[in-house]
């Protein structure tokens, strides 16, 4: 009798085992099917935003997943420790527009980011051995975006100065060689300059907003109008944006989370390491030179965009610095193998 008692006991605890797992997988695959469900639901939903005819489902869709905030304005601004009077009404318009223009110009304004990374350590080196505040990084960005190019005028390199100007402060600048384009030596310029502006008007801002208009040009102004605050000036267009533009440029990348920027460090561009050759008479011929060295033109052009011709000529015997780097077997690939038409 015991016997047939646990047979049936175990029977049942069989029967329940069983039951309880056939409930579970039930669950288990009604979850799916709901979960399946909603995302398919969802994805219909978003989807039909789309492809609908309808005007009033798009302009839901558009407006349910497309937002343009305007920014808060920012406190304590400053420029070379000099204070932004940014809490009055022109000052803070003024700021506002540069500060939506580069917010919202979000592919150029991360490209600033990027090449900032490569090129301000260097700039900033120059900067502090002159004596000049590190601020004036960002106007080199400004005027150039750090890209080699020439403005409509005339102006070249990464600080944009005008041929005049750079024979003024020291650059060679010829068919051959032109020095603009030369990082080391057209921030040197740069700092003679800014440094000469700051002696005569004993402020950063103004020395700034003269990098755009001419020293002679602010001292006019400022004697016209019987002030040196460059916040009080009347100027043009350009030179009332100009100094702004600085100003904002350098708050969105010192609060680059702030303003919706999201970049890990190795997603930003870095300088490579490079070695110096000395050279003090004539190259006539570059091509040959860049191959003698284990590198090709385009890499020699790249790392010495201030030799502007496929000579260097130098019959007085100046002392020249070409930049090679260091490690170039990755920058050079292998020639194309082509093979002969039988034909």
């Amino acid at each position: 009798m015991l016997v047939i008692q646990l047979f049936h006991l175990k029977t049942c605890r069989d029967y329940i085992l069983k039951t309880l797992k056939v409930s579970l997988m039930i669950r288990k695959v009604t979850f799916v099917i709901s979960l399946f469900s909603i995302v398919f639901l969802t994805y219909f939903f978003i989807s039909s935003t789309y492809t609908s005819n309808s005007d009033t489902v798009h302009q839901q869709g558009f407006n349910s997943k497309y937002n343009v905030y305007s920014v808060l304005k920012p406190d304590n601004l400053k420029f070379a420790n000099e204070n932004i009077p940014e809490s009055t009404f022109d000052v803070w318009e003024r700021l506002d527009k540069e500060l939506l223009k580069n917010i919202y110009w979000q592919s150029n304004t991360l490209l600033y980011f990027k090449r900032a990374n490569k090129y301000f350590p260097i700039i900033e080196e120059i900067l502090e051995k002159n004596n000049i505040p590190s601020d004036f990084k960002y106007l080199a960005l400004i005027e150039s975006g750090f890209e080699y190019k020439v403005s409509p005028s005339g102006a070249a390199g990464f600080w944009q100065i005008m041929k005049g100007t750079a024979r003024e402060y020291g650059l060679e600048v010829n068919y051959a060689i032109d020095e603009r384009y030369h990082l080391t030596k057209s921030t040197e310029a740069a700092c003679k300059y800014l440094q000469k502006a700051y002696d005569k008007f004993g402020s950063w801002t103004l020395a700034a907003a003269s990098y755009n208009m001419g020293i002679n040009g602010v001292q006019r102004q400022v004697k016209k109008q019987n002030t040196n605050n460059y916040f009080n000036l009347y100027l043009n267009d350009e030179t009332s944006r100009y100094v702004f533009r600085i100003i904002v440029i350098k708050e969105i990348m010192e609060n680059a989370r702030k303003y919706g920027f999201v970049f890990r460090q190795n997603d930003l561009y870095s300088y490579p390491s490079v070695k110096q050759i000395r050279v003090d008479s004539t190259i006539n011929n570059l091509y040959s030179f860049a191959q003698e060295n284990d590198i090709n033109y385009k890499i020699l052009k790249r790392f010495n965009p201030w030799l502007r011709t496929s000579k260097l000529p130098d019959e007085s015997r100046r002392v020249y610095y070409i930049d090679i780097p260091e490690k170039s077997e990755d920058l050079i690939f292998d020639d194309l193998v082509i093979e002969a038409n039988k034909d």
